[in-house]
């Protein structure tokens, strides 16, 4: 379930409510990003925008200009919090080609993991954005049978500690399928989002998401995350 915040100090300070694990402020944003990803030009992969790029971008308008400037102030919203941002340019995302059981890349319903207490924070500025996926439309991965049938074979062992061990270590366990009549939700663009990651004591369970696919051609996908 998410929740709506009005505005950036209320995303900061707010606790998920009972049986919610998505934090989202709702924005129209200004400006034309849409004339920034075509300004970058091509690309490969994931590419960091800094400061210094964005505003070394020739011809942009008045509205790309007003674009360029709203991504560099949710950074710094996001930095005067002692949060870690990333702008970045997503041409393509890595694909796991590895002939296992269960894929392990972004486009696979996944949720995000921490050591300690700790959200993860996101906005797409143009592009296909995120989806999520209800705790109670989905299932882990690991908890297929016959997947995890498939991913003792791969392990050479028995059904115990180690396997579980394993299994984290190859961060199997964070990995979903969405259930039959399963119906997912948009993250839309330009809302700021903050979601709940796994983690030990966390009091709400993790939110369930997945990255768009990406096609050779298309302007690249504008993402913050931190």
């Amino acid at each position: 379930m998410t929740q709506s915040i009005d505005s950036f100090r209320a995303l900061i300070s707010a606790s998920y409510l009972q049986g919610s694990n998505a934090l989202c402020w709702q924005r129209t944003l200004s400006g034309d990003f849409g004339e920034v990803a075509a300004k970058l030009g091509p690309g490969q992969g994931i590419v960091s925008l800094s400061a210094e790029r964005l505003h070394g971008l020739h011809g942009l308008s008045a509205a790309g200009r007003t674009a360029v400037e709203l991504m560099l102030e949710d950074m710094q919203l996001l930095r005067a919090e002692g949060l870690e941002p990333e702008l970045n340019a997503i041409y393509a995302y890595p694909r796991d080609d590895a002939a296992g059981a269960v894929a392990t890349d972004v486009f696979s319903w996944h949720v995000d993991s921490a050591t300690m207490p700790a959200d993860t924070w996101l906005c797409t500025y143009h592009g296909a954005p995120s989806e999520g996926l209800r705790n109670a439309e989905a299932r882990k991965r690991v908890d297929d049978p016959t997947t995890r049938a498939a991913l003792l074979r791969e392990f050479g062992g028995a059904d115990d500690a180690d396997f579980a061990e394993w299994l984290r270590e190859n961060c199997y366990d964070l990995h979903y399928t969405a259930l039959p009549g399963a119906q997912p939700w948009s993250f839309g663009v330009g809302h700021l989002w903050r979601v709940a990651t796994e983690y030990p004591g966390s009091p709400v369970p993790p939110c369930i998401h997945r990255a768009p696919e990406t096609a050779p051609g298309r302007l690249p996908r504008l993402l913050l995350i931190a």
